[in-house]
């Protein structure tokens, strides 16, 4: 996958991120022009000739790596090696951009730590959407030799004297001084998180809809909801969407209701409005992976000062789409909960082999407590704010809780649609003597995983 700062996709990031694509720089004007122009700057550039937050009115000299230093604190757990490893490959995208002003020798370097498998040490919580500082000062000091590189065997730590065989020795660069700051203003590993998320709640949602198909089967619902003319009155692009896959996937006989309930009377109309908000997602991180947030943005023979690295559009989105995530949960929920109904099934309660018998109840219990946690994460991030650094920083965007939380949601989404895959595949085929169901869930678990 050639890297060149304008083309890099939600899909690309998650096939980087889980080794299914190595990654090369590609052509590097923008951000040779960009470091050339940095070299001539002159006065007070923030972060190259002064402190930074609310040290901006101090000049300094030469204290670009003690910068990295004081800043390379996270804390928790490490991150995943597809995460550290999808960052990476973000801020080399971000780089070839342009606008940062680091010496673009560095380049090859971060393609060679992605291709290798080595990632950086970052740990979980160090970030509030402005600026993903903690991740990218421990990645520079991964580069200086001064931290240990993560190995290509995940839960290794490698330096370059171990560097496996194949994967070559551990990257090095000396990153000069001044290039301190512009090298780690970058929200490279929220991008990535948001990135990793969106790619994989892009295949749940689609999976969603042959596993509605399965139960609108099962349950003999009406498809006059999914009909044209129903969407041509209401023409949002998702509910089209969904409609149509689903009239292709569901062929009814007669229906003996007038109306289904909401589970399949407005599946398209929800499900749908997800699919639209991911696509929004999907499109505010999409311009973020290719932009360059760098600040200051050495642009021309200038250093502009400004916002750039301000979460807010990604955040907004993605809280938008964990909130749309929940919605259509709840309606598999409520459709599992008509596939327990004989009234729906014309079987025993619970889809059971003979009266009294439990038979799938305990799916709903499940799919419950994976849509409770569904709605815990929807929590939306948005409305909070910080003020740190003596005041100088008076907004946050949290975007970076907003991706964490987005990729959080594939475990518990996943649960509840497998539960409701596993009943409606019990109703179709017929009930089966009382067992314990983790092995079924575990097979619905893998198929809705399947590449």
């Amino acid at each position: 996958m050639i890297l060149d700062g304008a083309g890099l996709s939600c899909g690309d990031v998650h096939a980087v991120g889980h080794r299914r694509a190595e990654v090369a720089a590609g052509p590097a004007g923008r951000a040779r022009a960009a470091w050339a122009a940095a070299r001539e700057l002159t006065g007070p550039v923030y972060g190259r000739a002064t402190g930074v937050g609310a040290n901006k009115d101090v000049a300094v000299e030469h204290g670009g790596h003690d910068l990295l230093r004081s800043h390379a604190c996270g804390a928790g757990p490490l991150v995943a090696p597809e995460r550290a490893r999808a960052m990476l490959a973000v801020r080399l995208n971000q780089l070839l951009a342009g606008g940062s002003g680091v010496d673009p020798a560095v380049l090859p370097v971060l393609a060679h730590a992605v291709n290798a498998g080595f990632t950086p040490p970052v740990r979980t919580y160090g970030a509030i959407g402005t600026g993903d500082l903690t991740a990218l000062a421990t990645t520079a000091l991964c580069l200086l030799g001064e931290l240990p590189w993560r190995g290509p065997e995940q839960g290794t730590e490698q330096g370059e004297a171990a560097a496996s065989e194949e994967a070559g020795a551990a990257p090095v660069f000396a990153l000069a001084p001044e290039d301190a700051l512009p090298f780690i203003s970058s929200g490279a590993a929220t991008l990535a998180d948001a990135a990793l998320a969106c790619h994989r709640l892009r295949e749940l949602l689609d999976a969603a809809v042959g596993v509605a198909a399965l139960s609108f089967a099962a349950a003999g619902a009406s498809a006059e909801p999914l009909a044209a003319a129903v969407q041509e009155a209401r023409p949002h692009p998702g509910q089209a969407a969904v409609a149509e896959r689903l009239r292709a996937l569901h062929a009814p006989g007669p229906s003996a209701r007038v109306q289904d309930p909401y589970g399949y009377r407005a599946f398209a109309q929800v499900h749908g409005a997800a699919l639209d908000a991911l696509g929004r997602a999907e499109r505010a991180v999409e311009t973020d992976l290719n932009a360059a947030t760098e600040n200051p943005l050495v642009s021309g023979s200038l250093a502009w000062h400004n916002g750039n690295f301000h979460s807010a559009p990604v955040a907004l989105a993605l809280d938008a789409l964990r909130a749309a995530l929940v919605q259509t949960a709840q309606l598999g929920t409520a459709r599992l909960a008509t596939l327990m109904d004989p009234a729906y099934t014309g079987g025993l309660p619970f889809l059971a082999d003979r009266p009294g018998a439990s038979g799938a109840m305990i799916l709903e219990y499940v799919a419950q407590d994976a849509l409770a946690e569904l709605r815990h994460l929807a929590n939306p991030v948005t409305t909070g704010t910080a003020v740190i650094s003596l005041g100088t920083e008076d907004h946050a965007g949290f975007a970076t809780q907003a991706a964490r939380q987005a990729l959080r949601c594939v475990e518990p989404y996943e649960l509840v649609l497998a539960c409701e895959r596993v009943a409606a595949t019990r109703a179709l085929h017929g009930p089966a003597p009382d067992r314990p169901l983790t092995g079924d869930l575990d097979a619905a678990l893998s198929a809705l995983r399947a590449p």
